[in-house]
């Protein structure tokens, strides 16, 4: 994946900063030594936590996710299989878990103890239809939308993704229309292994062989003790595979279900699809299941429907979450939206007039308003607060405003 780096001065964690990141870091490597830990679970050393948060990253400064700014300085990240991960692969419209201490919904604020990088799918593009705003990669089809974001290497949005070659996607399952629904695209080079999740279908536990979309997973290889006990025609399961197959089938290195367990929060921020639908009192989102009986539905309950992209705020209980507030979320203007981001300037180019922070290319050449400074102030090295929306092509930010620190 191409990249923009910049050397980011990092703010001073506070002492309970520090104790929190060492409780949650001490209690992780305690449990990985154990054999514990994995993306499954949430069992890994933030039992303490206070507040659970879900959905794509908006923004940075640290890492803003549903409006709550992050402080991620401590944070222990982690991917679905519990491998570390770095703060440099937190990328906007990366679909991200955080563990955190509590929100101060004054400041909309918090320490994040751990961050978990989620619903990718890594593998090469079939095809790629503009007009429609799909491509398909590995048999799945992925809507792309005026939010999704694009990364730097990827020149003209949908239109610059090559047919055949390998990328990674992040997004959201849409079940009502069995795709997913793109937050961010970037190129994957040099991958090792595929990434592929969706609805099993043709199961055949003779030949242990199934079908994800229209391709044929043979999951032979995968240990019984590592195979679900309730594997099954329509479940959600996510596959890691070789990248060469084999006899027309993909050949399965590891095999997981999509059921998660919760650990009880008080204070919980859901954005994402629903995926399971009874009533607008009960679905699931994300895997969670929500109980939205004492709900309030500030956008009404007619849109509460199966594949609905919703925001649910309230607490897990007993590994459900409780709304009390049910919001419908309209993506499709979201990128035009005011985003929001701090760090450290790099790579300053006045001709082009952009430059990079933390990872994301800044347009200034429009009309911007400034703080503390003006457009002759900017330089490497200068710690900015930048206000601006994504890109028409979605690859980089647009400034609107910017306030130097």
């Amino acid at each position: 994946m191409s990249r923009l780096h910049s050397t980011q001065r990092l703010p001073q964690p506070t002492r309970r900063q520090l104790l929190l990141g060492a409780a949650s870091l001490g209690a992780s490597s305690l449990l990985a030594a154990c054999g514990g830990g994995g993306g499954d679970s949430a069992d890994d050393g933030t039992a303490s936590a206070a507040s659970f948060t879900s959905g794509p990253i908006s923004g940075f400064g640290s890492v803003i996710v549903g409006g709550v700014r992050f402080d991620d300085t401590l944070a222990l990240i982690v991917d679905e299989d519990g491998n570390r991960a770095t703060r440099g692969d937190l990328k906007l419209g990366c679909v991200i878990d955080v563990d955190a201490g509590r929100i101060d919904r004054a400041e909309a604020r918090a320490v994040a103890l751990r961050i978990m990088l989620g619903g990718a799918l890594v593998g090469p593009v079939g095809a790629v239809d503009t007009t429609a705003s799909t491509l398909t990669l590995l048999g799945q089809s992925v809507l792309v939308t005026t939010s999704t974001v694009f990364d730097a290497a990827i020149s003209g949005g949908l239109a610059g993704v090559t047919a055949g070659n390998v990328y990674e996607i992040h997004g959201l399952f849409d079940p009502a229309n069995n795709r997913f629904v793109a937050t961010r695209i970037a190129p994957k080079t040099g991958a090792t292994e595929y990434r592929l999740r969706g609805v099993i279908s043709e199961l055949d536990t003779t030949a242990r062989t199934f079908k994800i979309a229209s391709e044929l997973i043979n999951y032979a290889g995968v240990p019984n003790a590592d195979v679900p006990s309730t594997l099954a025609n329509g479940q959600f399961v996510r596959v890691l595979l070789q990248t060469t197959q084999v006899n027309g089938a993909w050949v399965a290195i590891r095999l997981r279900h999509s059921v998660r367990t919760f650990e009880p929060r008080p204070d919980v921020h859901v954005e994402g699809v629903i995926t399971v639908f009874t009533s607008a009192q009960s679905f699931e989102i994300n895997g969670l299941v929500v109980d939205a009986t004492n709900a309030s539905f500030p956008d009404g309950t007619a849109g509460v429907v199966l594949g609905a992209r919703v925001e649910v705020e309230g607490a897990i209980v007993n590994g459900v979450l409780v709304a009390t507030k049910v919001e419908m979320e309209d993506r499709r203007d979201r990128g035009r939206r005011g985003l929001e981001f701090r760090g450290e300037m790099g790579n300053l180019d006045t001709t082009a007039k952009t430059f990079a922070l933390r990872g994301l290319t800044i347009w200034y050449g429009g009309t911007v308003t400034y703080g503390n400074g003006t457009e002759a102030t900017l330089a490497n090295g200068k710690i900015v607060e930048v206000k601006g929306v994504i890109s028409a092509d979605r690859t980089r930010v647009e400034a609107r405003r910017i306030e130097f620190k």
